[in-house]
């Protein structure tokens, strides 16, 4: 691998141009227009290069590729690949019992002349790993940070002889992930989503991938849904009304559960919240997945794989703290509202300044990201060892510094403590939970829903009968 990897983008697309048992066509539409030009430049290209097309217009791209609602999405990628895959066996049968077929496209909107909009565009390869095989397919989502046009379009134009030399050339789908950045600053280029799926890729579990997208630095967050199925962020998010729980999900307790329900009771009823457009994640940031900086990744499966039996939405991130959170929903909720569900000790980490001796700015300007448009966040009391009473917002204890900001918030309707909740519950930790499923003690069972206790003992997750 060593070698792919010094490999320059030429050098990657003549790779390509001198193998003689590759062929394919390329598909670009909108500003994608420089990949089929570098294996031009390269030399050799008439080994590699069947077809290669842009329907600029959207009139012609309708006549090829059927209409669409939008151009730059993942629906138009893949008729774009349907098309012109189908139409390499259809037109080179000849060839088929020798070569590996590859069709490459993407569809992509870059900065406009008045730079007023937000370029990203959608990549995507299906090919052959071997001849008369049936097709894997590989699809990326991109954001383009230059602010330049005709620096993107070369952006666009490494990153897609990478997707292909990666298909083409690499197994393993780590080493495929980070091959995408080859040749490129990672200040260039985000890339928030990653799939890759087919007969030699079953092994993939692409919820992996997308821990790996945010660990790798590829990007800051990324999604998938109850399915397992990844998500393109800011089209799943687009103008939804966010309800936010975060935590470690190490497992799922019903104090989790109750969180959620009790935040969501009030969150619906919120006279700028439209009951259609709730969209309720689970976060886990990537603080709490690492353990001495690594990532236990069968442990994190564990954890999605509950979330994901609860019917929800899962994002990963790279945002220890929350006003970044926000400030990055924020980008796709259009001024939708969003909730955050936070424990009220939580709450008062949030409120010590120590947290932001790194911010330009400082507390200030960390809570007017977090405060400052359209959030609102949900506070869940909690029993303190030895008070019989509970603990909630309105006995919440903040720097003295910091009570007028308390009081500025409680005034406008930023936080409201969340009375309705299961108090019996309130004794549950999770971090005794897990440690009684890895002792057998059969305890555990009256602290997670039915479904968590079901699938714990179904897969033995977290340790369960390791003793």
């Amino acid at each position: 691998m060593e070698e792919f990897r010094r490999l320059t983008t030429r050098e990657k697309a003549l790779k390509i141009n001198l193998d003689r048992n590759v062929y394919g066509s390329f598909a670009e539409i909108g500003a994608g227009q420089e990949v089929a030009a570098t294996f031009f430049k390269a030399g050799g290209a008439s080994g590699t290069v069947a077809k290669t097309m842009s329907a600029y217009d959207m009139s012609f791209s309708d006549a090829i590729y059927g209409t669409s609602k939008r151009y730059v999405c993942e629906p138009r990628l893949i008729k774009m690949l349907d098309k012109e895959y189908g139409l390499l066996g259809e037109r080179l049968p000849e060839r088929a019992q020798t070569t590996k077929f590859f069709s490459f496209a993407n569809t992509v909107e870059a900065l406009n002349y008045s730079k007023t909009n937000e370029p990203h565009g959608w990549i995507g390869v299906r090919f052959q790993l071997n001849p008369m095989s049936p097709a894997n397919e590989c699809v990326i989502h991109v954001k383009m940070l230059d602010n330049d046009n005709l620096l993107q379009q070369s952006t666009l134009g490494v990153v897609g002889v990478n997707l292909i030399f990666a298909c083409m050339f690499i197994k393993d789908p780590e080493t495929i992930l980070n091959s995408l950045l080859d040749n490129l600053d990672r200040d260039r280029l985000e890339i928030d989503m990653f799939r890759l799926e087919g007969p030699d890729f079953e092994h993939v579990d692409n919820r992996l991938m997308s821990l790996k997208l945010v660990k790798n630095g590829l990007t800051k967050a990324a999604m998938f849904g109850p399915d397992g199925r990844v998500l393109q962020p800011s089209e799943a998010l687009y103008k939804k009304n966010v309800l936010v729980l975060r935590g470690r999900f190490r497992p799922v307790t019903l104090v989790n559960v109750d969180m959620l329900l009790a935040a969501r009771g009030i969150f619906k009823k919120e006279p700028d919240v439209d009951k259609k457009k709730i969209l309720i994640l689970s976060e886990l940031t990537l603080t709490d997945l690492s353990m001495d900086g690594q990532v236990d990744e069968q442990d994190f499966l564990a954890r999605v794989d509950i979330i994901c039996s609860l019917g929800q939405n899962v994002l990963i991130s790279n945002y220890p703290v929350y006003y970044r959170l926000v400030r990055y929903l924020s980008q796709y909720t259009n001024g939708n509202k969003i909730g955050i569900i936070m424990g009220i000790a939580n709450l008062e980490q949030v409120f010590q300044e120590k947290y932001y001796t790194d911010v330009r700015g400082g507390v200030l300007r960390a809570f007017g990201e977090l405060f400052g448009g359209n959030v609102k966040v949900y506070v869940y009391p909690t029993l303190k060892a030895g008070e019989a009473t509970l603990y909630n917002l309105e006995h919440l204890k903040v720097p003295d510094e910091m009570k007028h900001m308390l009081g500025y918030l409680k005034d406008n309707n930023k936080l409201e403590g969340i009375k309705s909740v299961n108090e019996k519950n309130l004794s549950i930790i999770s971090d005794k939970v897990l440690e009684q499923i890895r002792e057998n003690d059969e305890d555990w069972e009256t602290k997670v829903p039915s479904l968590v206790k079901n699938a714990i003992k179904k897969d033995n997750l977290f340790g369960l009968g390791d003793k």
